[in-house]
C-alpha cells in the first residue's frame, strides 16, 4: 500500500517530467545576446546579495558582503568592459511575492542592502531600466529559495507550491523583458541544497527547474546551470561532499554558499552567458 510520502514524491515526479516535455517541445526563439554595457544589475534575493552567514554578525555593513556570485561576476565582465558599474538590489530573505508587492524580509529584519530602494524591488528595476535605456546589461536574478526552500518541509503541498511560484515567476521575467527588450537577462537555476536528503527531494528540485527554464525561454532569457555549479556530477555521496564543501549546510545547517560556492555561481553565470572569457 502506497502512503501519503510516496504519493506525494510520485505527483511531484509526475509534474516534473511533465514540465520537461513541455519545456524539450517548446522550441521558441533563442535568448537574447547582448555584450556587457554601462551598467550590470543584479537583482533577487540572499544569493545576489552575496549573504554569508559567518558574515552575519551586528554591525554587519553590506561592504562585508563581497564575495558573493554578484561581486565575482561583476569582476569578469571588467574584462570585458572596464567601466561597467554594479547595481545589486539583492535583498535577503526576498521572495517571488515580496520581489513584486515589497517587503523584503531583510529590511525587517535590519539588513542594510548594497544599493537602497523603497517599495519592491522589481518596481525599483524597471525604473532603472527606464532611466537606463539601451544601457543596462546584463541582468541577472536568483529567485526561488525564499518561496520553497526546503521543499522537503512542503510535504504533500510542495507541486502546488512549486506551480504558485512558476506562474509569479513568469510574470516578473515578462515585466523584466518589456521592462529590457535588448538586455541580456540571465537567471539562476534551481539546485538542490538539503545534502541529508538529497535522493529524496531530488524529484521536486529538479521540477522546479524546469519551471524555471519553461519561464525563461518564454522571455527569451538565460539560465545558468545551478544543479551542475553547486551540486555537481556523480553519486549522492560524491554531491553531498561537494555541498559540505562549498556550502554552509553541513557545517551551519545553512544552504548559503562559501567563497568557493559563489565562484561556482559565477562560472555558470559566465557560461550561460556566452560571453568571452578572458584571463
Amino acid at each position: 500500500m502506497q502512503t501519503r510520502g510516496s504519493l506525494t514524491l510520485i505527483a511531484a515526479v509526475g509534474l516534473f517530467l511533465f514540465a520537461t516535455v513541455l519545456t524539450a517541445s517548446a522550441a521558441g526563439p533563442r535568448p537574447v545576446y547582448q555584450s556587457p554595457q554601462s551598467f550590470y544589475l543584479s537583482l533577487g534575493d540572499s544569493m545576489a546579495y552575496g549573504f554569508q552567514p559567518n558574515k552575519a554578525k551586528p554591525g554587519a555593513r553590506p561592504s562585508d558582503f563581497d564575495t558573493g556570485y554578484t561581486d565575482v561576476f561583476a569582476a569578469r565582465l571588467r574584462k570585458l568592459s572596464s567601466n561597467i558599474q554594479v547595481v545589486n538590489y539583492g535583498c535577503p530573505g526576498e521572495s517571488s511575492v515580496t520581489f513584486t508587492r515589497g517587503g523584503c524580509d531583510g529590511l525587517a529584519d535590519g539588513f542594510k542592502l548594497h544599493d537602497t530602494f523603497r517599495g519592491s524591488q522589481l518596481k525599483t528595476a524597471l525604473s532603472f531600466l527606464r532611466a537606463h535605456p539601451g544601457e543596462v546589461s546584463p541582468v541577472t536574478l536568483t529567485l526561488w529559495g525564499g518561496d520553497l526552500a526546503p521543499l522537503s518541509q512542503k510535504g504533500k503541498g510542495a507541486p502546488a507550491a512549486i506551480a504558485s511560484f512558476a506562474t509569479r515567476f513568469a510574470s516578473i521575467l515578462r515585466q523584466l523583458r518589456a521592462g529590457a527588450p535588448n538586455a541580456e537577462i540571465i537567471v539562476a537555476g534551481a539546485w538542490n541544497p538539503e545534502a541529508d536528503r538529497l535522493a529524496k527531494v531530488e524529484p521536486l528540485y529538479r521540477s522546479v527547474d524546469a519551471a524555471i527554464a519553461r519561464a525563461a525561454a518564454a522571455s527569451r532569457i538565460r539560465v545558468a546551470n545551478m544543479f551542475a555549479a553547486l551540486n555537481g556530477s556523480g553519486n549522492v555521496k560524491a554531491q553531498q561532499a561537494r555541498l559540505c564543501k562549498i556550502t554552509y549546510y553541513c557545517s551551519k545547517g545553512d544552504p548559503h554558499p562559501t567563497d568557493v560556492g559563489y565562484r561556482a555561481m559565477a562560472d555558470a553565470f559566465m557560461a550561460a552567458s556566452g560571453y568571452p572569457r578572458k584571463s
